[in-house]
């Protein structure tokens, strides 16, 4: 009895056989980038698409904060107390000069290993917190180390920064309005990540109670900036990010 050939249909809707000349054919078939005109030719395949790895971590360069910790240029000492790790400042924090020591800290932020990361984390809300009226002129210059911190897209680091720039809004009365002339430099960071959450059903995330959870702190920081903004900062957000919603005109 012969054995029957099988038939099969291809993608295209071409009849064709399953044998041995069948199979070398396609297995020799060109391929082509998609949505080209050599992907209506026959006897082609079209690639797969590229991943662009928007979500991966960027490598990290060696920081100022680390060339000027390890030289001693800065006034602080790491004290052990019952409840933690502090930092014990030579200078009081109101004598200090904000314009050279505040940008270098937030140099910092993008720090990821010890004592590194917590001298930056903890010297930067320790200024933010005594700084008061200082820290208002000091806003141009923090700009950009916030910018390389974001674009890290490392998610500690954009989990730190993203707690530096709340304190940094709420620190001053007007630091919110000194913001919007830069949501260009800020916001596209946030635009990529800020659906960045876990869908666990009816699981349970940690996270959002250890404050770790990316979108909810962009979230977060997006209504902190439209709340001490002004009146233009609405506008402006919703510019660079289309798809966020007013929390107080809602």
């Amino acid at each position: 009895m012969k054995k029957e050939k099988q038939v099969f249909y291809d993608t295209r809707g071409v009849k064709s056989i399953n044998d041995k000349a069948a199979k070398a054919k396609q297995a020799h078939k060109r391929i082509v980038p998609g949505f080209s005109t050599q992907s209506r030719q026959n006897n082609v395949q079209v690639a797969l698409p590229t991943i662009t790895g928007i979500f991966k971590p960027r490598p990290i360069a060696t920081t100022v904060f680390k060339k000027f910790y390890e030289r001693g240029d800065f006034p602080i000492a790491l004290e052990h107390t019952a409840r933690g790790n502090r930092i014990a400042w030579k200078i009081p924090l109101d004598k200090i000069d904000y314009h050279h020591y505040l940008p270098l800290f937030f140099e910092g932020l993008r720090e990821t290993t010890h004592p590194y990361e917590f001298f930056a984390r903890q010297g930067t809300h320790d200024l933010l917190e005594h700084g008061g009226p200082l820290i208002l002129p000091v806003v141009p210059q923090l700009i950009m180390p916030l910018k390389r911190a974001l674009i890290t897209h490392n998610q500690q680091v954009m989990c730190t920064t993203l707690k530096v720039l709340q304190h940094l809004i709420l620190c001053c009365d007007l630091c919110g309005e000194a913001l919007v002339p830069y949501y260009r430099q800020l916001l596209p960071t946030f635009n990529i990540f800020k659906f960045k959450n876990a869908n666990l059903g009816d699981g349970i995330e940690y996270s959002q109670q250890q404050r770790e959870n990316l979108g909810d702190l962009i979230n977060e920081t997006l209504e902190l900036l439209e709340r001490h903004g002004g009146e233009d900062a609405f506008i402006n957000i919703k510019y660079m990010i289309p798809t966020y919603e007013s929390c107080l005109l809602n």
